[in-house]
């Protein structure tokens, strides 16, 4: 039997190589998208099987490139999506919201058997947010164009490759202290992205269409316990200072000018929002994808290289 061609764009983020490895493991044929194949080309070909992956160089803007991809496809995997802007076509409109319409609108268009949309939990209830009104107008529209989609809103992704407890380990250990927005008290579910992989491939291999899912890790965890539980795994110890939104709001100014901004205003408003199921719609959990990964069980395998000994700490925890 002829493999299926996987179309996946966002193939080199760390969710995206995951998934590479676990389809072409079970005979998939995988196209891979990226911006730039003399960048991610070769790490990309180490995540496949020999001959199931094909590497292409395309911008997403590119609407004639993306009409020949999706044209060849059998399924097609969106996991793009900023969560700052930069320059003038990084935008949430351009990235979080046009691009999946107009790729939905050609799903539709050649007929493909599925289109696997990743979105994000938590995002209902943040009207004052510009990424989440992206992410909400893109979701909202191809529900109404194309029934049989499915959408995957997983709650935050960890893992050695992540932008979410790596960024807080390397700040931790370098600060003497941590600002707590609004106290530290938003909740989330954070997911282990081997967990959120297994999701999307059995959802791939299912053929599951025309739902919407809420994908969360076994644990409802807050910032500041999340915070904690990073100062417990590096060996650190620092002052947690709740932070009037003032003074947070200043905080951001200062760090949306840097290249990659630590924090910005409108993640800032994300956070006065809970991370967790909305009750909207089904978990991985209500349709029997249970999501396995303790947190801080799988913090401790990467952890310590943000840890004063780095590596060799391993040998002094196992003396």
């Amino acid at each position: 039997m002829k493999p299926k061609n996987c179309l996946i764009f966002g193939a080199s983020g760390q969710i995206g190589r995951n998934l590479i490895r676990k389809l072409t493991k079970n005979n998939y044929k995988v196209t891979a998208v990226t911006r730039n194949l003399h960048q991610k080309g070769y790490l990309l070909k180490t995540q496949a099987n020999p001959g199931y992956i094909d590497i292409v160089e395309s911008s997403i803007f590119d609407e004639n490139n993306l009409r020949e991809l999706v044209k060849n496809a059998d399924i097609c995997i969106n996991l793009i999506g900023i969560l700052f802007e930069k320059g003038k076509n990084n935008t949430f409109i351009n990235i979080n919201e046009k691009f999946p319409i107009f790729l939905a609108s050609l799903c539709k268009e050649y007929n493909l058997k599925q289109f696997i949309h990743l979105s994000a939990l938590g995002i209902e209830q943040a009207i004052d947010s510009k990424y989440a009104q992206s992410k909400l107008n893109a979701e909202k529209f191809i529900k109404e164009n194309f029934k049989e989609c499915t959408i995957l809103k997983p709650s935050v992704v960890y893992s050695v490759d992540d932008n979410f407890t790596t960024k807080f380990m390397t700040i931790l250990k370098i600060l003497p202290f941590f600002p707590l927005y609004y106290n530290g008290k938003t909740k989330f579910m954070p997911i282990y992205c081997s967990d959120l992989t297994e999701i999307i491939y059995q959802v791939t291999d299912q053929n599951l269409k025309s739902i919407t899912m809420e994908c969360v890790g076994p644990q409802q965890i807050t910032l500041k316990e999340i915070l904690q539980k990073l100062l417990k795994s590096i060996d650190k110890k620092r002052l947690l200072i709740p932070t009037p939104l003032i003074i947070a709001k200043l905080v951001c100014l200062f760090s949306e000018l840097l290249p990659k901004p630590l924090i910005t205003n409108d993640q800032l408003k994300l956070l006065r929002y809970d991370n967790i199921p909305s009750g909207n719609y089904k978990t991985n959990f209500d349709l029997n994808f249970p999501s396995h990964a303790n947190f801080d069980l799988e913090l401790q395998k990467y952890s310590y290289m943000w840890k004063e000994a780095g590596q060799f700490s391993q040998i002094k925890n196992k003396n």
